[in-house]
């Protein structure tokens, strides 16, 4: 860090139930000192769940708060990351939130994908465990419920269920007494989405780490402060809260929490129903710490490692579906020459080349779905995986890059453009034009270009490809790319053989 200012963090956590701000200093030794914090019970996702849509009104008290967190973290000099969770990530007026956000408070608001979020809540919740320790983390939100093993600080498995409190609230109204009946159908649905979400194999240790506002609401009014609950106790207490009115359960919690603690209990007793789990710790960190953790890993120093975290989890996922590796690999290599070589041409930010990068190495996915029109199987592919360290926003751009290698170029009137923002299909523009000529460097797939050399003379772009076999494929499929280069950034390309 390059001086007190860069030391400042802001970690910004727009829930389903509330909206959270933390800003913090980061210290020499690695931890952080907590400056500031508030929580509005806002509740961003209020009909989402029911509608689909974030309301109006629901999104003018969000916008106010998120512009009053805009001040705070300015006064500080923090450097922010805002992050959105279920309800803005199902909202299908989701764009136009992100785009009120950025125009009325200047904040880049970042929709997660739950492995994303179930990510950063291990980050903030397992800081400092010893290197070979397991752990079991448990976050219950409003829209989502993530389920994450680690070792250390590092997660194994990623896991979000579709069940939150807000979400189950509204689908069984249940914010007053519960019937037992109805209690049974809570249990039912809560069951059958854990069963769908959780893999079989899911090897975890026998106590849980529970992170959420509700867990530990849950477990300090059923254990009477203790932060301990056992499966047995857990039981017991879903039952009272159901048979309470919503006037006795606000004698116990603040009211927005009254409204949405039986749904909460009700999952947590599914999910250690379905992990046989002995009991829960309830935590006090969570999404909001890892938030700021991950901030503070993005410092140059820590930058190498996360980059190389994400390059690890799209491979992964290349592998799933048995992609050409070495043909991806030297795609990616020569496009980040591309990239790397040519700042003045492309003028694109540095967090574009790790999306360079990622669209490089799955550009081909589609043929595991079928060779015929690839292209647009390996954007299904993409746009609906889950890619650890990628935003749900920056996954999309990610899937349109390699949607774009061939065929068509990346034009506003296609349908899957439309509403995508001027800067982000100027970024796609340009990312597809350096992907489409790697991908023509290696159109024998056989990696005869061992390296570039890029540079610009006379309004054009030279770039001397060193050889280790015949090049005439690639310099022909080169020629072929060289016009939608030259449109998107107006200069000729040369790609010439470099003299041994």
């Amino acid at each position: 860090m390059r001086n007190g200012a860069d030391r400042i963090l802001a970690a910004i956590d727009v829930g389903t139930n509330a909206v959270r701000l933390e800003i913090a200093r980061a210290l020499a030794d690695g931890t952080l000192e907590t400056l500031h914090q508030e929580r509005d019970p806002v509740r961003p996702g209020e009909g989402v769940f029911a509608t689909g849509s974030i309301a109006p009104a629901v999104a003018d008290r969000l916008l106010a708060t998120l512009r009053r967190y805009a001040a705070l973290c300015h006064r500080y000099h923090a450097r922010v990351r805002a992050v959105a969770t279920s309800a803005v990530r199902e909202a299908r007026n989701r764009a136009e939130i992100v785009r009120r956000v950025r125009r009325e408070t200047g904040l880049e608001l970042e929709v997660v994908s739950g492995r994303e979020e179930a990510r950063l809540i291990c980050l903030g919740v397992l800081a400092g465990r010893p290197a070979r320790a397991r752990s079991l983390v448990i976050d219950i939100g409003g829209g989502s419920t993530e389920i994450a093993t680690a070792v250390g600080d590092h997660p194994t498995t990623l896991v979000s269920v579709a069940a939150g409190a807000v979400r189950l609230t509204e689908i069984f109204e249940s914010s007053g007494r519960v019937s037992p009946r109805r209690l049974a159908v809570m249990r039912s649905f809560a069951a059958e989405a854990l069963r769908e979400a959780l893999p079989r194999r899911f090897p975890h240790a026998r106590t849980a780490l529970g992170s959420s506002g509700t867990i530990n609401a849950i477990v300090a009014a059923a254990q009477n402060g203790s932060r301990r609950l056992s499966a047995r106790k857990l039981e017991k207490a879903v039952e009272q809260l159901a048979a309470m009115t919503l006037a006795e359960r606000r004698r116990l919690f603040e009211p927005r929490r009254a409204e949405i603690i039986v749904a909460g209990a009700v999952i947590l007793e599914a999910t250690m129903r379905a992990l046989r789990l002995e009991s829960v710790a309830a935590v006090d960190t969570g999404l909001r710490n890892g938030i700021l953790r991950d901030l503070l890993r993005r410092s140059p120093a820590a930058a190498a490692a996360a980059a190389a975290d994400r390059t690890e989890a799209v491979v992964a996922l290349g592998r799933r579906f048995a992609f050409d590796e070495k043909h991806a690999r030297q795609v990616a290599r020569l496009a980040l020459d591309l990239f790397d070589q040519l700042p003045r041409v492309h003028r694109l930010p540095p967090g574009a080349r790790g999306l360079l990068e990622a669209a490089a190495l799955l550009h081909d996915v589609g043929h595991a779905v079928s060779p015929q029109r690839h292209h647009k199987h390996t954007f299904y592919l993409v746009a609906n995986a889950d890619i650890p360290g990628f935003s749900d926003d920056e996954r999309q751009l990610v899937a349109l890059v390699a949607r774009y290698h061939r065929r068509s170029v990346p034009e506003r009137h296609r349908a899957d453009l439309e509403d995508l923002a001027p800067r982000d299909l100027k970024l796609v523009r340009r990312l597809v034009a350096l992907l489409r000529v790697a991908d023509a460097l290696d159109r024998s797939h056989h990696q005869p270009v061992a390296g570039l050399r890029c540079g610009e003379l006379r309004g054009a772009v030279r770039a001397r490809a060193r050889a280790r076999g015949a090049l005439d494929l690639e310099l022909w499929d080169v020629a072929r790319e060289a016009p939608y280069f030259r449109a998107v950034f107006r200069r000729r390309l040369d790609v010439v053989p470099a003299r041994r």
